[in-house]
């Protein structure tokens, strides 16, 4: 790996703050930022502000005008190479004259998956590559898992008391956290695809599953409600029907749909695993839609289902300064785990108070991988 000076890593700290503007608005496509920078002056900044809007590199070049000439790109994804809805970021910097691009990891998309640095390299621009990788990993996580994984990042997110409890055994659970936490919760739908929920939840619960903030409503996106209901137990009367947005009901087997469609949802039959949903099915249909990232709001049954099938990446806990007692619900229903050899190994990336409420976000390690 090259060596890189503080000038370098200043600018690509930069960058990836700048890509990070694009967490509610970027979807499907990687969060991306770019600087340009030119005898220790930045010329031009950018990020891509929208799937379909002009890439990072592009906007940065737009803002640089004839200084990007014999000046360094500084990008936190490999630059594209290939015609998609805008052309390619390549051949825009190769054209503006831009002498030296450092990046902070390859794209593993398989239409650039190193080509576009290749192309650099060909017409005589000095490339190199891995400055901050991690922290540009971490930034696409959900767009890494789905191109070279085939499914989305599945973050399942809970609120409980400080013994574990999610409820009262008679599902009283409105509020366990406060509501700074619950503001805090409208982030991750945002940022997220899709978010799912089993049949459970919204027979005892109705919930709505969309962002209600109106400023991360980017553009009047809602991510994909994604309902587990493998016996098509679905409520015509769910408030979630009435909302803007796109409702997926998945189902098992085959079911009279059509009074469900009718009232706005979308039907699709999975293969079964055992009595439920072969839910690694879902995933893999979610990311063949462009889905990223999965947000799992739901009941100890399907986080515990998950859990158990090793399809959980990130968990994120919002836990309350409160205790809870007995009759009350757990966090996870696991009854194939009987051993202390079957816990599952976490690896905690960030824990912080948001309000009153501690907030634990924690990376599943994944049975047989190093990760």
């Amino acid at each position: 790996m090259a060596a890189f000076s503080d000038s370098d890593c200043a600018h690509m700290a930069r960058a990836l703050q700048l890509a990070a503007r694009g967490q509610y608005s970027a979807h499907p496509n990687p969060m991306v930022g770019c600087v340009i920078v030119k005898n220790e002056d930045v010329v031009g900044e950018g990020w891509h502000e929208a799937a379909g809007n002009p890439h990072a590199e592009i906007n940065a070049l737009s803002k640089a005008g004839e200084d990007a000439h014999g000046a360094t790109a500084y990008v936190t994804l490999e630059p594209c190479a290939h015609h998609g809805k805008t052309p390619p970021c390549v051949q825009a910097l190769i054209d503006a004259g831009v002498a030296r691009v450092i990046a902070a990891m390859k794209d593993p998309y398989a239409e650039v998956a190193g080509r576009g640095l290749e192309q650099l390299d060909n017409a005589g621009v000095v490339t190199e590559v891995g400055l901050m990788h991690s922290a540009a990993e971490s930034l696409n996580a959900g767009f890494i898992a789905r191109v070279t994984r085939g499914r989305p990042l599945v973050r399942v997110k809970v609120a409980a008391s400080l013994d574990g409890a999610i409820a009262m055994k008679n599902r009283e659970s409105q509020w366990i956290t406060g509501a700074k936490a619950r503001d805090d919760v409208q982030r991750l739908r945002a940022r997220s695809g899709a978010i799912m929920t089993g049949i459970g939840t919204v027979l005892a619960d109705d919930p709505s599953l969309n962002v209600r903030l109106k400023e991360l409503a980017t553009g009047g996106r809602q991510p994909l409600r994604v309902v587990l209901d493998s016996s098509l137990r679905m409520p015509l009367a769910a408030g979630m029907l009435t909302l803007p947005g796109a409702t997926l009901i998945c189902s098992t087997g085959n079911h009279d749909a059509s009074a469900l469609e009718a009232a706005g949802a979308e039907v699709y039959s999975f293969g079964p695993d055992g009595e439920t949903i072969d839910v690694r099915e879902v995933l893999e249909e979610l990311a063949r839609r462009g889905i990223n990232d999965v947000l799992v709001e739901a009941g100890p049954g399907v986080a515990g289902y998950l859990l158990e099938k090793d399809l959980v990446d990130e968990l994120v806990i919002y836990q309350a300064p409160h205790i809870m007692g007995s009759e009350t619900m757990g966090m996870f229903s696991t009854p194939s785990w009987m051993a202390l050899a079957d816990r599952r190994a976490l690896e905690i990336t960030d824990l912080r108070r948001i309000g009153d409420d501690m907030r634990i976000t924690a990376r599943i390690r994944h049975q047989g991988t190093s990760d």
